[in-house]
């Protein structure tokens, strides 16, 4: 009987473990369009805010954790590499990872800015495309 009690307890856990995992997608909904939408948004809205805001800390440290969220969900998922608005989405947050990396305190260069709009526009047009 205590062996049947071991294995059921072991079984639980072994579910409940594997339902825990499989549901922390970081906040993304697993739809790839959307998603990406969202996480641009975001990401706007760091970029835009003043270094000066109150809580530019919080918003960077969420962007961070959007850009985390989205590559470790999309980054080994074989059916997105030739989409041009993942190649052009990755471009751009591999840029800004590496500028809040590098320079956290720093506020982001005109030029750096100008570019990830530029991307967030050609990732949109992709998107609504369908690429």
């Amino acid at each position: 009987m205590k062996h049947y009690w071991s294995r059921l307890l072991a079984l639980v856990l072994v579910v409940v473990i594997g339902l825990m995992g499989c549901s922390s997608g970081g906040g993304l909904s697993g739809d790839y369009r959307q998603d990406t939408l969202d996480v641009i948004g975001v990401l706007r809205n760091a970029i835009e805010l003043p270094q000066d805001a109150p809580n530019k800390g919080e918003v960077q440290a969420e962007a961070r954790k959007k850009i985390n969220d989205f590559a470790a969900r999309y980054q080994r998922n074989g059916s997105l590499t030739g989409l041009s608005s993942f190649t052009t989405m990755r471009t751009a947050l591999n840029s800004l990872a590496g500028h809040y990396s590098s320079y956290p305190n720093r506020p982001l260069p005109a030029k750096l800015k100008q570019r990830l709009e530029l991307e967030f526009k050609q990732v949109e047009m992709a998107v609504a495309r369908g690429n």
